[in-house]
């Protein structure tokens, strides 16, 4: 039996298995979140970008970046308020300090229903499939045979091949439902939920067998006026994978401070998101013109707090969205938080 006496790398590489990479800002990267969520947003093409640096006192625990980009077609054979639309994703994420490094990507579909006559509720399905890539550097972990009285010195008599890599490689199936409704045009809410592994692919990893085990999630949330220029966003997501579950609830207060109400707003947004038994999180957001900006950072309070000295991870996203030209093109009623 190979003997890892880097105990924290060797909990991160199981709880790798066991979970995939996720965000605080779940709302900000939706091809994560939901292949449903393909193509659900007003205009021609969207590009979002999310960069994570989780627990960055441990050893640069996990670091995660992701960048997406969807867009809807055959808009003028398909009903006025249905969306077709078409994903693609690429994601890397990096564990234990540059140990195990993880390579995602995917093509999404989805195609979203309205089914009342002004547009304002719709039901939409998505598939995902997806093709993934780990690669653990071994010449970056110490075993027990090279420990000494002047600590981990020599080499070890462990034999990994020809190169100091290990390759591992497989692909999966994703799947996705979301409702989206309106009661007029200034507000929203919705409800989904989706499901990744569902082929639960084999995962080979030093002679032994890993089951990528089913990812679920449910989602929601929704948007109102509140007052005069000032919107209040609210969203939840629980998610489940392998026995470990994870639930983030929380609201933003956005305001329009340029008086643009409809052509050109500017929106600058605060709140705060909490994942239940482990993370506060604040966050503020800037949106104008095609783009939308968001940071937040997660102030660790599980037990964990003592080793991460309450630091849990600092995020920021980036969406860009080409609007349509045409101004009297129908807007989709889609989520936004």
């Amino acid at each position: 039996m190979r003997k890892i006496l880097l105990l924290p790398f060797l909990l991160i590489v199981l709880q790798t298995y066991a979970q995939d990479p996720n965000f605080s800002q779940f709302f900000a990267s939706p091809l994560t979140l939901n292949p449903a969520l393909t193509g659900k947003f007003n205009g021609v093409v969207r590009v979002a970008g999310n960069y994570r640096n989780q627990w960055p006192t441990i050893n640069n625990a996990f670091r995660t970046a992701t960048v997406s980009a969807d867009f809807g077609i055959l808009g003028n054979t398909i009903p006025e308020f249905d969306q077709f639309g078409v994903g693609v994703m690429g994601m890397y994420d990096i564990n234990g300090d540059g140990v195990m490094k993880n390579s995602f990507f995917s093509g999404s579909v989805a195609y979203h229903k309205g089914i009342d006559e002004n547009g304002y509720h719709s039901i939409g399905v998505g598939f995902s499939g997806s093709y993934a890539q780990r690669r653990l550097d071994i010449s970056k972990l110490d075993f027990q045979d090279e420990l000494t009285s002047l600590g981990f010195t020599g080499n070890t008599a462990e034999i990994f091949g020809s190169t100091g890599y290990r390759n591992i490689s497989y692909a999966d199936v994703n799947a996705g439902f979301i409702y989206t409704g309106a009661t007029n045009d200034y507000n929203n809410f919705y409800i989904g939920a989706s499901v990744y592994h569902i082929n639960r692919p084999k995962v080979s990893f030093l002679n032994a067998q890993y089951i990528m085990n089913p990812r679920f999630t449910v989602h929601g949330g929704g948007y109102f006026p509140v007052a005069d220029a000032t919107t209040l966003f609210v969203s939840a997501n629980y998610q489940r994978q392998a026995g470990a579950s994870e639930a983030i609830f929380g609201a933003a207060l956005g305001r329009t401070v340029n008086g643009d109400f409809t052509e050109n707003p500017t929106d600058v947004y605060a709140g705060v998101w909490v994942r239940y038994g482990d993370a506060v999180i604040p966050y503020v957001g800037l949106e104008f013109a095609n783009y939308r900006f968001g940071f937040s950072y997660d102030v660790n309070t599980s037990r964990l707090a003592a080793a991460s000295q309450r630091r849990g991870g600092m995020e920021i996203s980036l969406i860009w969205t080409k609007k349509y030209v045409d101004p009297n093109k129908k807007k989709l009623n889609c989520p936004r938080f």
